[in-house]
């Protein structure tokens, strides 16, 4: 405890990634009667970051201090940490799994190893609990722990999978209840404005929206466009290729430097479109949802657990075109029957932090003594 008498929690955030830094930020402002201390590493060098936390925050001197809760995103080496500072194993542990190794698509730009996903492990393993973003970011960890340990020749212990879903459970990253609309603006289902908000890269399904839009040109379906989100210096070409063949189309393009600005963008667009390959919660596209927008999404990843099924088009993972077909088909359909927006309301904040109270208040020590 601190001396104002709230617990100590001491948070890490191994590779701090927008997204990580927006969900510590908002479980801080939620949970202010705590006493927080967030360590963090900037996110790049991912082999790096993944494997070696502990020796980067090997003196660090937060790390020799007392705390009530430790809770770790999934990039940190839990295990190794609490190894290195042993008075750390007797510290409650949270480890929240906004993504994990096991699930990503290989990108054939980096070597294949089997390391990061080891590093996810024994950090569930050690963790005390394991919390995860969605129901779906949960099944692939678990399927994905599974389908290697049987590949492995021996000495794989007994009923591993079940030790960790016992102590793992959901808890969704919040969405703030301002970006929440009232009343949501009529959507002009006669040249619908299309958004696509996703990180620029290969997981994101950029060829997947090609195919989308070419469809749509090719069937004489009016729209408009917006492709926004964070570029890095190097993104995918498609990019380039969807500029140069949908300008006529496009209202808004790259990054938005205002987060005024995209919040604006979310309440003027009608559809938000995703063609993920990979994405374990899905952020831009319930921030969207919660500002009034109509979801277009494969039928995979999480989607499902938010996304209506009259909005998810049919997978074809392995067949981008199909996709491509797909989306249209399904976007056209919507255009006729024009629901109405239905808001992610159980991804509110004020919803979701009271479970996250609860879960900090089981581990942190006696919950009767603070509120």
């Amino acid at each position: 405890m601190s001396r104002a008498g709230k617990p100590r929690i001491l948070l890490l955030s191994g590779y701090d990634a927008g997204s990580h830094r927006r969900w510590y930020k908002q479980l801080v402002a939620l949970l202010d009667d705590f006493d927080w201390t967030i360590l963090s590493l900037s996110p790049r060098f991912f082999r790096w970051r993944i494997r070696g936390n502990p020796l980067t925050w090997l003196h660090e001197p937060a790390l020799r201090e007392q705390w009530d809760l430790i809770i770790a995103t999934s990039m940190v080496d839990l295990s190794t940490l609490r190894g290195i500072h042993p008075h750390l194993s007797t510290v409650p542990c949270v480890l929240y799994m906004h993504e994990n190794q096991f699930a990503y698509p290989a990108s054939g730009a980096q070597p294949s190893s089997v390391d990061p996903q080891m590093v996810n492990l024994y950090s569930a393993l050690s963790a005390d609990r394991v919390v995860f973003n969605s129901s779906w970011n949960q099944k692939s960890f678990l399927d994905g722990v599974e389908a290697l340990m049987s590949k492995m020749p021996d000495g794989v212990p007994e009923g591993l999978v079940g030790e960790l879903e016992k102590k793992s459970q959901v808890v969704p990253v919040p969405i703030e209840d301002r970006l929440f609309v009232k009343q949501p603006v009529e959507k002009n289902w006669q040249c619908p404005h299309l958004l696509w908000n996703h990180r620029w890269e290969y997981d994101k399904g950029p060829e997947r929206l090609l195919a989308l839009l070419q469809s749509l040109e090719r069937r004489k379906v009016p729209f408009r466009l917006s492709v926004v989100g964070e570029r890095f210096r190097r993104y995918p070409p498609v990019f380039d290729s969807i500029h140069e063949q949908f300008g006529h189309r496009i209202e808004r393009w790259g990054y938005l430097e205002s987060r005024a600005s995209y919040e604006q963008l979310l309440l003027e667009s009608d559809v938000v479109v995703s063609t993920a390959v990979h994405d374990f919660q899905g952020l831009s596209m319930l921030e969207a949802m919660a500002a009034g927008c109509i979801p277009l999404a494969p039928d995979r990843l999480a989607y499902p657990e938010y996304v209506p099924g009259d909005c998810l088009y049919t997978d074809h993972m392995n067949d981008p075109p199909a996709e491509g077909e797909s989306a249209a088909d399904r976007l056209e359909t919507l255009m006729r029957e024009r629901p109405l927006p239905r808001l992610p309301t159980g991804w509110k904040a004020s919803k979701l932090g009271p479970e996250y109270r609860r879960l900090i208040k089981q581990l942190a020590g006696d919950a009767s003594a603070y509120p």
